[in-house]
């Protein structure tokens, strides 16, 4: 029996045979052509791409139908590009007349040099999304190039899981019903494959790192999207424990549930308010059904992506509005505006040439580039206006990182105010602004900062990263990636006292709100305000029932004492063990 650690993207056990996807991919043939052939081959390419965007878009309203509009547009990107984007037709036409390529190898180049000025640039999330989107794209269109059925998973009768070194989001778009999980080596939680799982609700995890060499087809294994394990030939007491999980799986919807409807309150009295981070419309009713608050954090990056032109702003309008509806008057909706690279960005528009930005971490991304395009910043700000008028909205402004930063936006803001206001437009005119706290300037200066927002929320994720110079999904650095590490804490405590004097709310939204372990930590820190995954909610709650303030209080000075993050963590583990000891393992 052999265990792999990686990243549950969606929670469940499966337990099955195991179907092992071909881990070297197409293989492109190299060819010389002859002068005489090279129209030809420019029509022979021509044809395979008007092929693959067809197909692309078949697939793209299959899915829509199936979970979503929202979710279907993640196939939409691909078939736009395949069918619009004419850098690709002529960068793949420039290798084929200019260096007598077939159409297969030329297509290859031009890919992988895309997706080497990606990795120049750096990594992150973004980048990560458009590069698997970039080879999906290049095996749709190689698969008419060559002729060849590339589809294995079409051919699945029986329940199976899958493994593979990655899944595309057109392969995961096409998993029949016969699969039942799947497992990766690469990928992470925010990925479009990630997404997707959860969208239909099928064991995954992904980033387990090298395994495929240690099984083959019809071996038996366990995906566990609990804990983020996969098991290789488990033994038979193994089988046995994950048959009772799975069985209890199926007799209820989740063990946290029958508390969804309590408040989220310490043993002492103290309520601490749990809200939901959302990315689709669609997610709104999840946070009702997990027993929400409201929503902490709307990320509506989803509007740009996967588009071939911005978004307007009746598009943007009716976006919030669906998410207001389901929510009801009465419960917080905190928008945050664009929170794009301008890797993705260039994406998001239909533009494959993804040149100038060095470091797109520290570059032209997030309010930066709201800022340098005011046009498209306005349109944002005038659909949330609008959406004011129909519920409990408030505007969140991200990686803010100086004063003069704020200022511009909140005097952009009060321009597109007085814009609606002579249109006689309705709007709250008094609705709440925030600004995110993620990165160590705009923690250092909190104090400044707090005086000219009512609230403020803690993107744990960028702070961490920007704090210890560690990208998360660079695995050389990973291993400094640490939520407690001390400085990241100082930071947070910082914040969070910056705040109390200038009676500014503080919300948490990152991954680390989410995750039990952390919850005394941060109501120990004065956190009265939390906002996680819909699905954590419950088990969050439990959490917070089963604390004082006081005995949180001793947990957060303890840890702010230790040096090492590795301190804090373990010591974290062993308090959670105290308050409630099955949410530890």
């Amino acid at each position: 029996m052999d265990i792999k650690r990686g990243t549950p993207v969606c929670p469940g056990v499966a337990i099955g045979p195991a179907l092992v996807l071909d881990t070297e991919g197409v293989r492109i043939p190299r060819l010389s052509l002859p002068p005489d052939q090279l129209d030809a081959e420019v029509a022979r390419f021509g044809a395979a791409l008007g092929a693959a965007a067809a197909e692309s878009r078949e697939r793209q309203r299959s899915l829509a139908a199936r979970v979503g509009q929202e979710i279907g547009d993640i196939l939409f990107s691909q078939a736009s590009l395949l069918a619009d984007d004419r850098v690709l037709r002529k960068d793949v036409e420039q290798f084929i007349r200019g260096e007598r390529f077939n159409a297969e190898y030329a297509l290859s180049r031009a890919i992988r040099g895309y997706v080497k000025r990606l990795e120049e640039r750096g990594g992150g999330e973004h980048a990560a999304r458009l590069r698997g989107d970039l080879y999906d794209l290049e095996k749709q269109i190689l698969g008419f190039l060559l002729g060849e059925n590339r589809q294995p998973l079409q051919a699945v009768t029986q329940p199976t899981v899958v493994l593979a070194h990655d899944l595309t989001p057109s392969e995961t778009a096409q998993l029949p019903q016969q699969v039942h999980a799947f497992a990766t080596e690469s990928g992470g939680p925010t990925s479009h494959t990630a997404i997707l799982a959860a969208a239909f609700g099928i064991p995954a995890v992904v980033g387990l790192g090298r395994f495929l060499s240690d099984v083959s087809g019809g071996d038996l294994v366990i995906v566990d999207g609990h804990k983020g394990l996969l098991i290789l030939n488990p033994d038979d007491q193994t089988v046995a424990e994950y048959e009772a999980i799975r069985a209890a799986d199926r007799t209820r919807t989740d063990p946290y549930l029958a508390i969804k409807d309590a408040p989220p309150v310490t043993r002492d009295g103290v309520r601490v308010s749990l809200l939901g981070n959302i990315e689709f419309p669609t997610e709104a009713p999840h946070c009702l059904d997990r027993g929400a608050d409201g929503v902490g954090l709307y990320r509506t990056e989803f509007l740009y992506l996967n588009k071939t032109e911005d978004p307007t702003e009746e598009e943007h309008f009716r976006a919030y509005q669906e998410v207001l509806t389901a929510l009801g008057p009465d419960r917080p909706v905190v928008i945050r505006t664009l929170d794009l690279g301008a890797d993705k960005f260039a994406a998001a528009t239909g533009q494959l040439i993804l040149d100038g930005e060095k470091n797109p971490f520290l570059g032209l991304r997030s309010i930066r580039l709201c800022l340098q395009n005011q046009a498209l910043f306005k349109t944002q700000l005038r659909a949330i206006l609008r959406a004011s008028a129909h519920g409990d909205v408030r505007i969140m402004f991200p990686m803010i990182s100086t004063v003069m930063e704020l200022r511009h936006c909140r005097n952009i803001l009060r321009e597109v105010q007085e814009d609606l206001e002579e249109e006689g437009i309705p709007f709250k005119p008094d609705l709440p602004i925030g600004t995110m706290i993620e990165v160590p300037s705009a923690a250092l200066l909190a104090d400044v900062l707090a005086k000219q927002v009512d609230f403020f929320s803690i993107g744990t994720n960028d702070l961490v990263q920007y704090t210890l110079a560690a990208d998360r999904n660079n695995e050389h650095v990973a291993g400094l990636y640490n939520p407690v590490d001390p400085a990241v804490l100082r930071l947070i405590r910082g914040v969070v006292d910056a705040a109390g004097r200038e009676d500014v709310t503080v919300n948490v939204c990152g991954e680390m709100s989410g995750e039990p372990v952390y919850i005394p930590l941060l109501v120990g820190m004065g956190l009265r305000q939390l906002s996680a995954t819909p699905r954590k909610i419950p088990e969050i709650k439990r959490v917070i029932r089963s604390l004082t303030v006081p005995d949180a209080e001793r947990v957060a000075r303890e840890a702010l004492r230790m040096e090492t993050a590795r301190e804090v963590a373990s010591y974290l583990r062993e308090q959670l063990r105290r308050f409630l000891p099955e949410a530890a393992d």
